[in-house]
């Protein structure tokens, strides 16, 4: 008999039968969040696009009509998603409301214990504390995989000597080849022990498992025929010791929290590629891994055309590491956009296409993995409102400020008189909204923390804000190449690629190419974009006087120098709260409008 999920029964109400739960479970989806958003969005666009649309009347010539109805297509798209974000947060709320005042049933587990396997994938990254969650597990009937993809021999000794402490429990896999990234490491153990085992679950290399991980998660999917899978949650690991991991760790803590619970109600429940068990037949009907980068996801939406869903499971805590340098966070972000790309090419059209999957989840899905591919759109969007815009539409003017019995004349270039018509508190108000939207639950988890807000917002917009270069190369290197790379973020001793140049092509347009192919955060070429991306819009701010986007900037510039420093530098400690106390500095003056100053929209690469 299995141990029993750790709730309770109601009093005076039986076990309900399979009908009556599966029942439940079919109406337990609602479309309230994604109704909510999209209304509110439409509402949006009838009360301030008539007036974005005037803008248009400006234009005398198809450049200056293209720059423009650019710059609204994406002044609106970032609504769309400033709204996704507050009532995300609004959502996730009344489901924990909801789940707080449910009585969920005291399962029973009848019949003989079903066995499982822990896939432990590690590629020169191997963990002694992660292996080591995975086979002290509180279940009778399990065996531990070791699925080493490593190239380092000091790596590989490693594996063998754990392997042979845990002779019984533990075996080592290996292959001949990496092909198809975790995936493939993964379908090829699969193909040799699906048979014999009806569960698996996998853990990632950095990842600890609590002891009950399988005790608490095997019973849910022997209850529940239709559930593929039982994502745990996560928390970023207390016990690391790394200055950076410290000081943004709460971040995880706090996406996982918000973002993925509501899910179970509300949206398409993610596997999110490690710390959770999984079906094996749902395994053999999907026909395995989609060998790509974000094969997680892309699992999730094969299992969903067949019937199953995922589900969310708070109680089950999961440590995972956050990336202990700037440079393994950086290595992650370029893994996780090429990645992204690939799905979005590959997959995005089968699950748009499928009738088996409902709107609202096909929304879910889309809203988070469309966010990095659009940086490359915000990176175009930054060229165009402060370029492009202020060449075809500014006018020179002096700007005049008094301090005390100083006066200080500025030369500035403001958009013309026909602007005007956005320039209102209204319009100001949905660009703060969007602005601040993706922080929204940040604030909200961390408001009665007010010294701990502030240093983790500060973190975050040195690091995460300062990201939009990075991802538009990443961007432009899958539309380059049409290929993801696994880039093993544990994986220290990793260089960039080197590849020929491509036969026919001039030498710089082969160094061009080879660059995007390239694309690896440590290439030295992409640490100058990145800078000089900053720098370039750094001087734009002056002459357009942008505070709130000079703070952006120097955070552009910063990234790429913190990819060789620690984080606990003395440097490094006192800027990195520049950029956020300028970009505070700015939403001060522009909501006081002290200096009667023009808002250009500076906001919406604020991601997290």
């Amino acid at each position: 008999m299995l141990p029993l999920i750790p709730t309770f029964t109601p009093p005076n109400r039986n076990r309900p039968t399979q009908g009556e739960y599966h029942q439940a479970e079919k109406h337990q989806l609602k479309p309230h969040m994604y109704v909510t958003i999209l209304t509110v969005w439409i509402a949006s666009l009838v009360w301030f696009h008539p007036r974005l649309a005037t803008l248009l009347d400006l234009a005398h010539s198809p450049g200056q009509w293209w720059a423009l109805a650019f710059f609204i297509f994406f002044v609106e798209l970032a609504w769309l998603y400033g709204y996704y974000n507050i009532f995300l947060v609004v959502f996730a709320k009344i489901y924990q409301r909801r789940k707080n005042a449910q009585n969920p049933f005291y399962f029973r587990v009848p019949g003989p214990i079903p066995k499982a396997a822990i896939l432990y994938t590690t590629c020169n990254d191997f963990v002694l504390d992660s292996v080591q969650s995975c086979v002290e597990q509180d279940y009778p009937d399990f065996k531990v995989y070791l699925l080493d993809d490593s190239s380092d021999p000091f790596f590989q000794a490693k594996v063998e000597s754990f392997a042979e402490r845990h002779p019984s429990r533990v075996e080592v896999i290996r292959r001949a080849h990496r092909k198809g990234f975790k995936a493939g490491n993964l379908n090829n153990a699969l193909s040799r022990i699906a048979k014999e085992f009806p569960y698996f679950a996998i853990a990632d290399a950095d990842e600890i498992l609590p002891s009950d991980f399988l005790k608490k998660l095997v019973p849910i999917l022997e209850q529940d025929p239709h559930c593929g899978f039982v994502q745990a949650n996560h928390v970023s690991n207390p016990n690391q010791k790394s200055k950076l991991a410290q000081a943004l760790g709460v971040g995880i803590d706090i996406h996982w929290k918000w973002h993925q619970p509501l899910r179970n109600r509300y949206g398409f429940v993610m596997f999110l590629g490690h710390g959770a068990l999984i079906r094996s037949k749902c395994w053999e009907m999907a026909g395995g891994f989609p060998e790509i980068v974000s094969e997680d996801l892309a699992f999730a939406i094969r299992i969903r055309e067949l019937g199953y869903r995922g589900k969310f499971i708070e109680d089950v805590v999961c440590y995972e590491d956050f990336p202990d340098t700037i440079r393994a966070f950086r290595i992650r972000h370029m893994k996780w956009t090429r990645g992204t790309c690939e799905f979005l090419l590959k997959e995005a059209g089968r699950l748009i296409r499928s009738p088996k999957i409902s709107w609202m989840e096909k929304l879910d899905v889309l809203f988070p993995t469309l966010n990095l591919p659009l940086t490359f759109f915000y990176f175009l969007f930054m060229i165009n409102a402060n370029v492009v815009l202020p060449i075809l539409f500014g006018e020179s003017r002096v700007l005049t400020m008094v301090i005390s019995n100083w006066e200080i004349a500025i030369p500035v270039i403001n958009l013309q008189s026909g602007f005007a018509s956005i320039f209102t508190l209204d319009f100001y108000i949905i660009t703060l909204m969007t602005f601040m939207a993706p922080v929204l639950c940040f604030i909200v988890a961390l408001g009665h923390r007010p010294l701990r807000l502030w240093k983790f917002l500060s973190h975050s917009t040195a690091v995460y804000a300062a990201l939009s270069p990075l991802s538009t190369l990443g961007t432009l290197s899958f539309l380059a190449t049409q290929k993801a790379q696994f880039l093993v973020t544990g994986d220290v001793g990793q260089k960039p690629h080197e590849r020929p140049t491509v036969r026919g092509i001039s030498s710089l347009n082969g160094w061009i190419w080879k660059f995007l192919k390239d694309s690896h955060p440590d290439h030295l070429g992409v640490q100058i974009f990145e800078f000089s991306s900053g720098l370039f819009f750094a001087l734009i701010c002056l002459s357009l006087f942008q505070i709130s986007f000079f703070g952006l900037c120097l955070a552009f510039m910063l990234l790429p120098v913190m990819h060789h420093l620690n984080w606990d530098s003395p440097v490094v400690k006192l800027l990195v709260y520049l950029p956020f106390i300028i970009i505070l500095t700015g939403i001060g003056l522009s909501t006081l409008s002290a200096l009667g100053m023009q808002t250009i929209f500076f906001g919406y690469g604020f991601h997290f």
